[in-house]
C-alpha cells in the first residue's frame, strides 16, 4: 500500500488526527510505529462501542505496525474521571484482576494474538513510588487541568474534584512515556489525557506520539453512547441471534455510521453499497450484510448463516424498514406493557392492550409477550408490534 492509501485507512472512521504531518513522517521511516491503547477494567464484558478502538489497533496491525494493548490495572485504581460531575470511585484490586482476565480473552476476538503485546500498567506504575509520584505531578500545573472540560465545568459548579483525580491524566501520559508509544488511540473524550502524553513525552525528551481520536459509538436507541448500563448495547459475547436481531433493529441512517466503526469491509466496497441504495436497493440488504460479518466475527460463518435465518423465521420476511420511533419516559423500576403500548398509540387503552397480550397479539423484537405484568426496564429501546401491521421501536428513558 501506498503511504496515501495507508493514511486513508488511519483515518477512515476517526474523529481526529493529531498531527497529520508527523504521522506522514513517522510512516514514512520504514520502521514498525508502537500503537498504543489503553483500557481501564472497569467492566468485565465488551461491547461494540469498545471494538471500535480495537477494530483501528487490527488496521494498524495489518498495516504492519506493533500493536500495545495496555491493561489499566493501576491507573483503575484511580478511577477515570472523564466525563463524569462527581468524582469516580475506584475499582478494588480484585475487580480489577477480574476484569483484566477477561478483557484479555475477549480482545483476541479482534486483534491478532501473535502481533499484539498485553501490558499492565502496574508493571511502571508500582515503581514510581511516592517520590516518583511527586516528581511526575511536579510536570504540570493545576492551571493545565483545569483547562480539561469536566474539570473546569466541575470547578465552575463548585462541585469536589479530588486531588488523586488529577494524577489520572498524569499517569496515562505517563504510561505513553514508559511504553515509548509512536501513536496513541482513544475515545473523543480522552483528548485531554492523550494531549498530556505528547507533553510528558517531549518532557522526557522523547518524540511526540501521534494521536487518533475515535468517536463514541453511539448505541442501539440512536441518541446516548452505547453503554451497559442504559441497556443500548450489543455484546460481543452475546449470543449470536442477539447480536443479529439487536443489530437489524438500527435505523437506516444508524447502520451506516455503523458500518464506518465497525465494518472491515473496504471503503470503496461502502461507497458501492451507498450507491445502490440510492438507486432504490433495499437498505435492509446492506444491515443483513453487515450483522452477518459481526456474527462471524465474534462467532463462526454457520453461526451467522443460523442467525439471519432464525430472525427470518420469528419476523416473517422482517421488520419494515419505516418504523416510526417512540420516546417514553419510564419510573426508575421500568414501564408496564400495557402503559406502553397505549402510550405509544399502538393500543387505545391500557385495557385493551392487556387484552392483546392475553390474545397473543404483541410482539417485542419479536418474541410474543405472553406476561401482562412485564415491565420493559428504563434505558431499553425495543421494537414492538401489535398485530400484523403496527410497529414502534420505543426507548424508555
Amino acid at each position: 500500500m501506498t503511504l496515501q492509501a495507508d493514511l486513508e485507512l488511519i483515518r477512515r472512521g476517526t474523529d481526529e488526527l493529531l498531527v497529520e504531518e508527523e504521522m506522514k513522517q513517522k510512516l514514512s521511516a520504514g520502521r514498525k510505529l508502537r500503537i498504543k491503547a489503553g483500557f481501564d477494567p472497569t467492566a468485565p464484558d465488551l461491547h461494540l462501542g469498545h471494538t471500535v478502538l480495537l477494530n483501528k489497533m487490527r488496521q494498524f496491525q495489518n498495516l504492519g505496525h506493533h500493536v500495545m494493548f495496555l491493561i489499566g490495572d493501576f491507573t483503575g485504581l484511580i478511577g477515570d474521571p472523564s466525563g463524569r460531575n462527581a468524582t469516580r470511585p475506584p475499582l478494588t484490586p480484585e475487580q480489577i484482576a477480574a476484569n483484566a482476565e477477561t478483557y484479555k480473552a475477549q480482545v483476541f476476538k479482534v486483534l491478532d494474538p501473535e502481533k499484539t503485546e498485553v501490558m499492565f500498567n502496574s508493571t511502571w506504575g508500582n515503581e514510581l513510588g511516592a517520590a516518583g509520584m511527586i516528581r511526575l505531578a511536579a510536570t504540570y500545573t493545576v492551571a493545565r487541568m483545569l483547562e480539561r472540560e469536566d474539570f473546569a465545568r466541575r470547578y465552575a459548579g463548585q462541585k469536589p474534584i479530588a486531588v488523586h483525580e488529577f494524577l489520572y491524566p498524569l499517569m496515562q501520559g505517563y504510561d505513553s512515556v514508559a511504553m515509548r508509544a509512536d501513536v496513541e488511540l482513544g475515545g473523543t473524550d480522552q483528548k485531554f489525557n492523550l494531549l498530556v502524553g505528547r507533553e510528558l513525552q517531549k518532557h522526557y525528551g522523547q518524540e511526540p506520539q501521534c494521536i487518533l481520536t475515535l468517536p463514541l459509538l453511539v448505541g442501539l436507541d440512536g441518541v446516548n453512547k452505547m453503554s451497559k448500563s442504559l441497556g443500548n448495547y450489543v455484546g460481543i459475547n452475546e449470543p449470536p441471534e442477539q447480536i443479529f436481531g439487536k443489530l437489524m433493529s438500527v435505523s437506516d441512517e444508524l447502520m451506516w455510521r455503523y458500518i464506518e466503526l465497525l465494518s472491515f469491509e473496504s471503503s470503496d466496497t461502502v461507497r458501492v453499497w451507498k450507491k445502490e441504495v440510492e438507486g432504490g436497493r433495499n437498505p435492509r440488504d446492506i444491515k443483513v450484510a453487515f450483522a452477518q460479518e459481526i456474527v462471524m466475527r465474534f462467532h463462526s460463518r454457520e453461526e451467522a448463516a443460523r442467525a439471519l435465518a432464525d430472525f427470518e423465521a420469528r419476523h416473517h420476511g422482517g421488520i419494515p424498514e419505516d418504523i416510526p420511533g417512540v420516546t417514553l419516559v419510564a419510573q426508575p423500576d421500568g414501564l408496564p406493557i400495557g402503559q406502553i403500548l397505549k402510550q405509544a398509540g399502538l393500543a387505545p387503552s391500557t385495557s385493551e392492550a392487556l387484552r392483546l397480550v392475553e390474545q397473543g397479539g404483541v410482539k417485542l423484537d419479536g418474541e410474543r409477550v405472553n406476561d401482562k405484568n412485564l415491565k420493559i426496564p428504563k434505558g431499553k429501546t425495543v421494537v414492538a408490534q401489535v398485530g400484523k401491521r403496527k410497529f414502534a421501536r420505543i426507548t424508555l428513558t
